[in-house]
């Protein structure tokens, strides 16, 4: 039987409960091996966007994930040259994959809408399995419509099964995942602002932010 691996990338600016919560959710339930963050290091869709230093993203992953078994960090897209592409990297995963592991690529509702714009996107639908998060407002009816539209009119169900499957792409899951309504640019803002950022992200990430003075507009690393 081979390895059921989820991914999930992102920029981590930094990383918050919501992105754990969703990753403990998606193992428990489509059965995964593992979980895979992978770090985002120069994303395409985010030009001129403040983002704090890499090794600053990483580290604060890296405290997020200790002493969480299964739950593993990857920095692969450091070594891609260019824009990080989300299909180079889902190739290079491929190609590092000498296990046969069949891989779950985790997204939100709102991300997965804008799956037409990324680069070269329909070829993500032969090397992942889609795994959406679920977000209010949203009917699971329009996940069907955007795959018939965008990608292949032969993806089929989602009615009850909370799936769709296809007889030559891989199939796409919807995630009945808790909502918690945070996000990175929110606790950005509340960090810049001086305001607290308890419950939002793990003790460790906070104290590594309130350290290193992260987010405070005038001392943002890489900016310098």
């Amino acid at each position: 039987m081979s390895c059921r691996v989820g991914l999930m990338g992102g920029t981590f600016d930094p990383v918050h409960i919501g992105h754990l919560r969703a990753a403990e959710e998606a193992v428990e339930m489509l059965g995964l091996d593992s979980l895979l963050f992978v770090l985002s290091s120069a994303p395409p869709h985010k030009p001129g966007e403040k983002i704090v230093a890499f090794e600053d993203r990483r580290r604060m992953l890296e405290l997020a994930l200790e002493g969480r078994p299964g739950f593993r960090l990857s920095d692969v897209e450091r070594s891609l040259p260019g824009k990080s592409y989300t299909v180079n990297t889902l190739r290079l995963l491929h190609g590092e994959n000498q296990g046969g592991a069949e891989f779950f690529f985790l997204l939100g509702m709102d991300a997965f809408f804008e799956l037409d714009t990324w680069w070269r996107y329909r070829e993500l639908f032969e090397l992942a399995h889609m795994v959406v998060l679920r977000r209010p407002g949203h009917p699971d009816e329009a996940v069907g419509a955007f795959l018939k539209e965008k990608v292949s009119i032969h993806y089929t169900g989602g009615s009850g099964s909370c799936s769709f499957e296809h007889p030559q792409l891989l199939s796409v899951h919807l995630l009945h995942n808790t909502h918690f309504g945070v996000s990175s640019t929110q606790v950005r803002a509340l960090a810049a602002a001086g305001k607290s950022i308890r419950y939002l992200v793990l003790p460790e990430v906070m104290n590594y932010i309130e350290k290193n003075n992260l987010y405070h507009f005038e001392t943002v690393r890489g900016e310098r």
